[in-house]
């Protein structure tokens, strides 16, 4: 007959493994269900093989969110998340504070979410940092749009350009309300002196959508035109942001 083994048998473990009555639980780590990880297998395939074109804003937001939230089902954090903010872009250029809004949103995941927005900026600034800008206008178009056109409230920015056309400095001039952003003239023309500044591009973004420019916009533009001229700084453009297209103040003759 074979003997029971006491405790005194196995020293190297703790007593409390024996001691039935004081046993402590000890917590399995979690599984992914099966049908969740053969989602999350098929998106990164999906993504793997077709690129970002591959896969719907659900896909993409599930991608993301999952990151923070590995072991949750997401997909009705995302339906929730696209209910509110429209669509991929606008998601991840939300506020922070409207992120945590959203029910079953954790700050990890609102944080992935914004990590992904400031990537997004990186990459679109990168693309127009080295080349003259008149020769890559569609990049700074496309820049313009990454970093403006989700913005909720009216921000100015002026990119000051050198003698060749590249861009010195991405710089936020002002920044307003929905419909209004305070504007001055002096304040522009004294930091494109201090960047010894050639040329500058004024970019500034309509919250409503609608790009076309109001009577204040036109005559901001006007006074910061003709206080650059004073000192031999050329205002190349004046772009208007919205949410799906932009204007251009010299391509409608307004410069």
């Amino acid at each position: 007959m074979s003997k029971i083994p006491a405790p005194h048998d196995f020293p190297q473990m703790p007593q409390w493994l024996f001691d039935l009555d004081d046993a402590r639980p000890v917590q399995m780590p979690a599984r992914l269900p099966s049908i969740l990880r053969n989602h999350r297998r098929d998106l990164h395939n999906r993504l793997m093989s077709g690129g970002g074109a591959a896969l719907q804003d659900a896909d993409l937001l599930d991608l993301v969110v999952g990151r923070a939230l590995p072991r949750a089902d997401v997909r009705s954090l995302v339906e929730r998340l696209l209910h509110t903010f429209g669509d991929y872009n606008a998601t991840i250029s939300a506020p922070l504070a409207r992120l945590l809004q959203i029910d079953g949103m954790t700050l990890e995941a609102a944080q992935e979410l914004k990590l992904i927005e400031a990537s997004a900026h990186r990459l679109a600034r990168a693309r127009v940092l080295t080349l003259p800008i008149l020769s890559s206008w569609n990049a700074v178009v496309d820049y313009c749009h990454t970093v403006l056109s989700h913005s909720g409230t009216e921000r100015l920015h002026v990119l000051y350009l050198d003698r060749k056309n590249r861009l010195i400095l991405d710089e936020v001039a002002a920044q307003g309300t929905v419909d209004h952003v305070p504007v001055y003239p002096r304040e522009i023309i004294k930091r494109a002196l201090e960047l010894n500044a050639s040329a500058l591009i004024l970019v500034h973004n309509h919250p409503s959508g609608d790009p076309a420019p109001s009577d204040s916009d036109i005559a901001m533009t006007t006074q910061i035109r003709d206080a650059a001229a004073t000192m031999d700084i050329n205002l190349h453009d004046h772009l208007i942001i919205g949410k799906a297209a932009e204007f251009s103040f010299r391509g409608h003759g307004l410069l």
